[in-house]
């Protein structure tokens, strides 16, 4: 059973650009990566998809559901974390907390005091007293207390010291393990590298791909540092590397092939700097953006 899918789901705000021909297909059980530079139309899928705003276009389904016709009924099973947390001033956290407690049956004490706990939730302070990293702790509380069949997070660590961080991922793969789905969007690419199974990558409003983590590992090619009086780009193109960056005799560039190959073929220069490394997935999206114009 496909969780979240959608069918050439659009927003339209006139002239100016949404979201167009959104398709996602996302599986029961799966952690689920939305990235995208800043702008690129995450939050709007997001609000669109939990019919916060009106599509104008296409269709979409979660949990089964009609996102626009049975959006009450999908919101009783999901949690959802905004990028931007508001709430209002004067009230506490834990009124705020019970009053989240009420719209669902079963909710165990015990297991909130314990969010509380780990996330290091002061729940007498009033709202006008928390920063943005302890607001973002409520609305990610708030998101848990009652297991949700579906985790939507739109980049839930914004704001988060990095402790917090850490403790926010072990609880989201516990719940995944307990059967929870999580759609979480993010610009920061080490989080996608680190948590998720699959990614789409969208840029511009569209979708411009999805891809398997593990299978674009394995693809990854070397990160080559090299410097040598007489380089130019046209060596580095013989030897099968293209190029990243340069600055002076310094370049850097990916290479695909094996390192056997690259050291053979470098032996007929004189080398004063070679530094060889496996890519991150970080540098390996970076590049994806950039050959797919990303910016």
């Amino acid at each position: 059973m496909y969780i979240i899918e959608t069918s050439n789901l659009s927003k339209s705000y006139g002239k100016n650009r949404g979201i167009i021909d959104i398709n996602l297909k996302i599986k029961e059980g799966e952690i689920f990566g939305f990235v995208g530079p800043n702008g690129a139309g995450k939050s709007t899928t997001i609000r669109t998809l939990l019919n916060f705003i009106f599509p104008t276009g296409g269709s979409g389904k979660i949990l089964g559901m009609d996102i626009v016709k049975q959006s009450k009924d999908i919101k009783k099973q999901i949690g959802y974390v905004p990028s931007e947390v508001k709430f209002y001033d004067e009230i506490k956290v834990k009124d705020i907390i019970k009053y989240s407690c009420s719209f669902y049956d079963g909710i165990n004490q015990e297991d909130v005091d314990k969010l509380y706990e780990l996330l290091e939730v002061d729940v007498e302070k009033r709202m006008s007293e928390l920063s943005l990293g302890n607001k973002k702790k409520v609305a990610i509380v708030q998101a848990l207390i009652h297991k949700p069949r579906l985790l939507i997070l739109d980049e839930p660590t914004n704001g988060l010291d990095p402790l917090i961080q850490k403790r926010l991922f072990e609880l989201l793969k516990k719940a995944n393990k307990e059967g929870t789905t999580v759609f979480f969007s993010s610009h920061n690419l080490v989080e996608v590298e680190n948590f998720c199974d699959r990614v789409a990558v969208i840029k511009e409003g569209k979708i411009i791909d999805t891809v398997v983590l593990e299978k674009l590992a394995k693809k990854a090619a070397l990160k080559i540092v090299l410097s040598y009086k007489e380089i130019n780009e046209e060596i580095i193109k013989e030897i099968g590397g293209q190029v990243i960056s340069k600055e002076k005799n310094e370049f850097v560039f990916n290479y695909s092939n094996d390192v056997d190959s690259l050291i053979k073929k470098l032996s007929a220069y004189k080398i004063s700097k070679l530094l060889i490394s496996e890519q991150t997935l970080e540098d390996t999206f970076m590049n994806y953006y950039e050959s797919k114009g990303v910016r």
